[in-house]
């Protein structure tokens, strides 16, 4: 924690002073011992005290006053300072604050959802780790000139002066695993770049939409949002407060949850007996949330789930593992009636041992009970760790499911807003970036999306929006740097439609604005896991492009190469790039790959792709008439066209058709 001398002048003195009664001077979690202030520029100070009390910060042997107005609120500005420190800087008003360790270096906020709060290393995750060679890293951190600042989650209805957090954290083996690693190794890399302290103010949610980090003035353009918008507006309660009766709700809820599901059955059976009939059930295909289903859009609460699978006499009588996934939030699980696991927490893959006496030949049932409060509910996979494994053979479990809903959602503890509050639009702005105004800030580095993968086209000007709202409140030439998303799903076989790409599409779009960056990771994911483990890579990549736009290094090749335009040559069309550095490549040496070309007829056919230089030429046997390219247009592409200095090629199409997500808000 920081440390934050408090020191009382005698009441005698007060008294001496002034008539009237004073409260204490105090200040934002944001601005305390070890923070870091942004060098060569000006840098606003503030806090409380009674209105109308004088207040005085003493900076580097200068005193600047500040009044306190009529809601207590006081600021001051100091001024330019070069890099350097450390610093003490002390409030004086009716108390004595002072802070001590001070640097003035660069400080960027890093926000979006788990890509950029997951950690350098996490003990609450059992044998899942979200960083390579975490460690090593750890052991390396040495590092005591970059800070971090940890904003605590929350939630608010309307926007809020002062956000709690974690306190500004030196970094070192003893504190780094609970820094953002996207943000930590983006930070050190600029720190040995350039020599300076380094702090980053991190400030994330996962799973969570762009729209719950703009405000409400940054929403006007979009009426989908309306009503939410306007709901908050005429709220009297406190959203967090409200979040928080509605847990107690659900937890008084769930110790009588088994006398409303109507799983449980007369006689001590239940839905998941292997000889209950679920015929009329409906069936989902998993992995994947349940609210895909029409009917489960808004629901939170029980849904029980059946797949029937047939075994053989070679794998009776003999013990079996079972494999789930991941699943949120909670799970029963039987296998033929009988109960052979059970876990709490959305993000732990289940695994569950099948003894062998409840192995039978023929017909078989696996029965999971899942309880989710809030947001996404159901088996999310990936499809690779969803499978039933005997001692000869695996079989695969994704696909269709039958399912019924345990608990009427008439009778659910009813959320203060739908959906989680933490996804609610302006919910996260409110709480999480309004309170960090008006610290002063080199630029920002953003990794979200995934969150809106099935409203790609809303968010070619939603995700523009929230870059302009913060601007709006951080000034027009704040740098705004950002993470395409990488690959994720299974390979497709064939050239087809992505919410994947589409969205991908939409991030690049918001390159149009000024003094912004895009670091592509399409090489550096997980097919089976939406968190890329290789954060080293992605915060390298950030920190290019934080050299280019906000460090003005003009000189350096900054981003892979970007389609600038096509030319089509008979059968063939020629395309040609942008940021192509020392030359363009196809890594390792093979062919070019995951190229494809349509016709008037809009089908897409894998194509050949050569280099020509720094172009690329690309043609099929099965399209004579080429008129469009796609190159990495899928949830999860293999392209390997890169330029010499490594980095990717940014994925693209050369159309304008219609995509998946056309229309979906």
């Amino acid at each position: 924690m920081p440390t934050r001398r408090l020191l009382l002048i005698p009441t005698v003195l007060l008294a001496l002073a002034a008539p009237a009664a004073h409260a204490a001077v105090r200040l934002p979690a944001l601005v305390g011992s070890h923070m870091v202030l942004q060098r060569d520029r000006p840098v606003p100070v503030w806090g409380w005290a009674a209105p109308g009390e004088k207040v005085t910060i003493t900076f580097r042997s200068k005193a600047y006053p500040a009044t306190p107005d009529a809601s207590g609120r006081w600021q001051a500005t100091l001024p330019a300072t070069p890099a350097g420190g450390p610093y003490a800087l002390t409030v004086q008003g009716s108390n004595r604050i002072e802070l001590t360790d001070i640097l003035l270096g660069d400080v960027w906020l890093a926000s979006g959802q788990s890509n950029m709060q997951y950690k350098v290393k996490d003990g609450n995750r059992g044998g899942y780790q979200p960083t390579d060679n975490a460690d090593q890293e750890i052991a390396a951190a040495n590092w005591p000139k970059m800070r971090v600042f940890t904003v605590n989650q929350a939630v608010a209805y309307r926007p809020q002066a002062e956000a709690a957090g974690s306190g500004w954290q030196v970094c070192s083996p003893a504190t780094v695993a609970q820094f953002s690693a996207v943000a930590y190794f983006f930070g050190r890399d600029l720190h040995q770049q350039y020599q300076v302290p380094m702090g980053l103010v991190v400030s994330s949610w996962g799973g969570t939409p762009a729209e719950a980090w703009v405000s409400t003035a940054g929403l006007q353009a979009f009426p989908e949002f309306g009503k939410t918008v306007t709901d908050f507006a005429g709220r009297t309660t406190d959203l967090a407060a409200d979040q928080q009766a509605f847990v107690a709700q659900q937890r008084a809820f769930a110790q009588n949850m088994a006398t409303h599901d109507q799983g449980y059955l007369p006689g001590g059976k239940t839905w998941a007996n292997a000889d209950f009939d679920a015929r009329a059930w409906p069936t989902m295909a998993l992995p994947g949330a349940w609210e895909r289903a029409p009917a489960l859009a808004n629901y939170d609460g029980v849904v029980w789930f059946r797949k029937e699978i047939e075994l053989t006499a070679a794998d009776a009588g003999r013990d079996l593992t079972l494999a789930l996934g991941a699943i949120d939030d909670n799970d029963s699980t039987w296998f033929n009636g009988v109960k052979v696991g059970g876990t709490t927490g959305h993000a732990l893959p289940r695994r569950y041992n099948v003894p062998a006496a409840l192995v039978h030949p023929g017909r078989n049932v696996v029965a999971v009970r899942v309880v989710d409060t809030g947001s996404g509910g159901g088996l999310m996979g990936p499809v690779e760790e969803m499978h039933l494994t005997t001692p000869g053979r695996t079989l695969a479990l994704a696909g269709p499911w039958q399912y019924q809903v345990g608990i009427a959602t008439g009778l659910m503890p009813k959320p203060p807003v739908a959906g989680g509050a933490q996804n609610a639009p302006t919910a996260l702005y409110n709480a999480m970036i309004a309170p960090l105004e008006p610290m002063a800030l080199k630029g920002v580095i953003w990794y979200q999306g995934e969150a809106n993968a099935d409203r790609a086209a809303q968010y070619r000007t939603l995700f523009p929006a929230l870059i302009t709202d913060w601007r709006a409140h951080w000034g027009p030439q704040l740098p705004f740097l950002f993470v395409q998303l990488a690959n994720f799903q299974p390979a497709q076989p064939q050239p087809t439609e992505s919410a994947w790409a589409e969205l991908r599409e939409a991030q690049a779009g918001a390159l149009k604005l000024p003094r912004t960056g895009m670091a592509t990771a399409i090489d550096i994911g997980n097919p089976a896991d939406i968190h890329p483990h290789n954060k080293q890579e992605v915060g390298r990549r950030l920190a290019l492009a934080a050299r280019h736009v906000a460090y003005a290094d003009n000189q350096l090749t900054y981003s892979g190469p970007t389609y600038a335009s096509q030319a089509t040559e008979g059968p063939a069309i020629r395309l040609k790039f942008t940021q192509t550095g020392a030359g363009l490549q196809a890594k390792g040496g093979a062919p070019l790959q995951d190229f494809a070309v349509a016709g008037a007829d809009r089908k897409f056919y894998w194509a050949t792709a050569r280099l020509v230089g720094n172009e690329v030429v690309v043609q099929s046997a099965q399209v004579p008439a080429p008129i469009a390219v796609r190159y990495d247009w899928a949830d999860s592409p293999n392209g390997n066209l890169f330029n010499k200095e490594g980095l990717p090629a940014v994925p693209f199409r050369t159309d304008t058709w219609p995509g998946v997500t056309e229309g979906r808000k």
